[in-house]
């Protein structure tokens, strides 16, 4: 099929990839304008973008993609359909309808779960224990199209959303070209989504990643496994912040209150319901990661310290 590609993030580039490969004619791709990053805010280009350059495919970066010249410019490339991964803008019904047969789109979660933006992480802090991909249509709905093709994996119980990510991504890039065969043969029936099954997950925030100590600690173990790369979860500790970036939950119990240091070695932290959480990689701000034994001994960490307490 001719169609144009629209994605920006490293999700996105096995699919793109995989379209390529499979004989798809793509010929253009479509990504977010090149930004800076970084603390020297050096411009660098999408991987979507560096990744299409590699396959000699031509590139296409409007500010906005609901603009007029950007829906004149992808009306006059006469495509048959459109794929979108993660391309970080809403798309617009005007744009929708330049393809006939619509627009593609390759979703990180078993929809109608966890439409939104961030699928991966939410799964993973909400302690779910199997996710997915969904190719879908898109419509001018927040991932409400019509299903069309589903795959599912379980998730790993130490698995981060990083590690998810490079899991799912060559799962959807495999989804969407089987998807885009079978519509080519007439052989994929849409469906419906059932609305009344539907969560959401919205772009992260910062405060997502503070740590609530009373809560158990395999809620707080999903939470630090599920807000990676950003914002991480962070807790403070004599007035600073405090950043948790791998932990496990301990199979002992505790009388003492939520937050309190347990041990040194292992560092171990009392959670809700007596639960423990047992660090193993942390961050003070300003410094760099390191193993939480080696951060506890540099701290001198005692049972009268407290995490989570208010800043000064």
């Amino acid at each position: 099929m001719r169609l144009v590609f629209l994605g920006t993030p490293n999700f996105a580039v096995p699919t793109l990839e995989a379209v390529a490969r499979a004989g798809h004619d793509v010929c253009t791709v479509v990504s977010q304008p090149d930004r800076p990053r970084g603390r020297g805010q050096v411009t660098v280009a999408s991987p979507v973008k560096q990744a299409a350059l590699k396959l000699g495919i031509p590139v296409f970066q409007p500010e906005r993609i609901r603009g007029a010249e950007a829906q004149a410019a992808l009306a006059a490339l006469g495509v048959e359909v459109m794929v979108v991964v993660g391309y970080g803008q809403i798309i617009p019904q005007a744009v929708i309808d330049l393809a006939p047969r619509g627009i593609l789109n390759v979703h990180a979660s078993l929809l109608p779960k966890y439409r939104g933006a961030a699928p991966i992480q939410w799964a993973i802090a909400n302690g779910e224990a199997r996710t997915g991909v969904t190719t879908m249509q898109i419509n001018a709905g927040l991932d409400t199209g019509d299903i069309l093709l589903q795959a599912e994996t379980a998730i790993a119980g130490e698995e981060t959303a990083v590690e998810l990510s490079e899991r799912l991504a060559p799962l959807g890039a495999e989804l969407l070209v089987e998807t885009l065969a079978g519509l080519a043969r007439g052989t994929i029936v849409p469906r419906k989504q059932d609305d009344a099954l539907a969560t959401y997950a919205p772009i992260l925030k910062k405060e997502d990643g503070r740590i609530d100590w009373s809560g158990p600690a395999s809620r707080i173990h999903n939470q630090i496994r599920g807000l990676l790369p950003w914002p991480g979860a962070y807790t403070t500790l004599r007035g600073q912040l405090l950043h948790i970036w791998r932990a496990r939950v301990a199979s002992e119990t505790t009388a003492r209150s939520p937050g309190h240091i347990l041990a040194e070695t292992p560092v171990r932290v009392a959670a809700g319901d007596g639960s423990v959480l047992e660090l193993i990689e942390t961050q003070l701000e300003g410094r760099k990661k390191m193993p939480a034994e080696v951060f506890a001994r540099g701290q001198r960490l005692n049972e009268n310290d407290i995490l989570g307490e208010a800043r000064t």
